[in-house]
């Protein structure tokens, strides 16, 4: 029997620490991610994205900050554009056509906290794909133990949009047997994300997208 896809995205970067060891991990063995961005980071370190995209790796939109959820920030569209619109145009020509953002996650949770209305309203009006997950090993608060609880996660059968995360702390000393472990289980790797995991794809709803918003009272449409 066929092993699960696991679809492989990092988090939080861009590190110079970190990030040119993740890329030189992927391109020994032959696979491709996604990474989501952080702007402030990207600003500082846009030479090891460039270097990630050149290798065939996606560029996604992970907002400015990275301070909290957007559904608990202000619901404004001045905070979107500073979040999302921001990024997004320091990402610029290192973009995937289909404009992939992810929400600040706030630990893995998904739930009404990652979007405000005015974030969703930007991302619609924008054209941005929504891009969430359903696998979140902890990697980036548990960088020994991480990889027992990702192999769990990616044993299936759905297919597996898996969350790491290209921080300095250690974890990412694990990505290659990781990764190995994976293959030796019959996992297959795919660069497209599960559409479980896209309620919205190129500005249009394609999935509960209103389950993963919190409109503020009182906040301007």
């Amino acid at each position: 029997m066929a092993g699960p896809v696991v679809t492989l995205s990092f988090d939080n970067g861009p590190e110079p620490e970190v990030t040119p060891g993740v890329l030189d991990t992927l391109r020994r063995r032959g696979l491709r991610a996604t990474f989501f961005v952080i702007g402030r980071k990207l600003a500082e370190h846009r030479k090891l994205a460039e270097r990630a995209h050149a290798e065939g790796h996606w560029i996604g939109n992970h907002t400015w900050t990275h301070e909290r959820p957007l559904g608990e920030m202000p619901d404004e569209a001045a905070t979107a554009e500073a979040e999302i619109g921001r990024t997004q145009a320091l990402i610029g020509n290192l973009s995937h056509p289909d404009r992939l953002f992810r929400p600040v996650g706030g630990g893995g949770t998904l739930g009404p906290h990652l979007l405000s209305g005015a974030a969703l309203d930007h991302l619609t009006q924008g054209g941005f794909t929504c891009v969430l997950w359903n696998a979140v090993p902890g990697d980036f608060r548990d960088a020994e133990n991480w990889p027992e609880r990702a192999l769990a996660m990616c044993r299936g059968p759905d297919p597996v949009a898996l969350v790491l995360h290209d921080l300095p702390n250690g974890a990412m000393r694990q990505l290659d047997r990781f990764l190995g472990r994976l293959e030796d289980a019959g996992a297959r790797f795919a660069q497209d994300f599960p559409p479980s995991c896209i309620p919205l794809h190129r500005g249009e709803a394609i999935g509960p997208i209103a389950r993963y918003t919190t409109r503020h009272t009182g906040a301007a449409a």
